[in-house]
């Protein structure tokens, strides 16, 4: 009704999004969803992707930006941003000169600091090892990649992330490449039908993955 009476613009936003989404990229996103629809009252809410999964479903958020399947689930619609390569993080002063060699060793004694094991991206790494008949199960669940990097950063482990464009790394950790893993997809994910509101945000985040890459 309310989308109604305003001309079938609905005026409230609420979009989900990880730390990183919120932090670095939203603001400049806002700032031209604004400038659309001015006094526009927008929600954010923080969470990785299982937890944003689970708001979407209860109609608690509009829109959420995550990882993502190529193919979104039934009932839900999806745009892919980014295709991310996965990276391993490790501490500066480690021997290590690539992840191919932990995957050589008959057992990998570093600690693992990774997402939940319910997260996208820990599942596809555990599937990939699998295939290569690696066990590296986690040792430090951290509910963000900044986390990750910090605990990396303090030495507690190797650290699975993904390569974000232009992100810079805490000086002391570098990255090892995760050859022949599958990219992860980072896109925007919603249920039902568009608003012009929700459209005009598809295109400038669309706009905005140009530009990191």
């Amino acid at each position: 009704m309310a989308g109604e009476l305003q001309g079938g613009q609905a005026r409230h936003f609420r979009l989900g999004a990880s730390t990183i989404v919120l932090r670095d990229h939203l603001p400049q996103l806002l700032q031209g969803v604004k400038k659309k629809f001015p006094g526009v009252k927008i929600s954010l809410r923080e969470g990785y992707a299982a937890r944003l999964g689970e708001l979407l479903a209860k109609d608690e958020v509009d829109m959420v930006i995550t990882l993502v399947d190529r193919k979104p689930p039934a009932g839900f619609q999806s745009v892919v941003l980014l295709e991310l390569p996965m990276i391993l993080l490790v501490p500066k002063m480690s021997k290590l000169k690539s992840a191919e060699e932990l995957w050589q060793r008959d057992k990998i004694n570093e600690p693992l600091i990774c997402l939940p094991a319910q997260e996208l991206l820990t599942k596809m790494f555990q599937a990939k090892l699998a295939g290569l008949e690696v066990e590296w199960f986690p040792t430090i669940e951290a509910s963000s990649t900044d986390l990750i990097e910090t605990y990396v950063a303090g030495s507690l482990g190797l650290g699975l992330s993904v390569a974000v464009p232009k992100k810079k790394l805490p000086e002391n950790v570098r990255v090892l490449p995760l050859k022949d893993f599958p990219p992860v997809l980072i896109g925007v994910l919603w249920r039902g039908k568009n608003t012009p509101l929700q459209d005009t945000f598809l295109d400038m985040a669309r706009q905005r993955a140009k530009e990191l890459v």
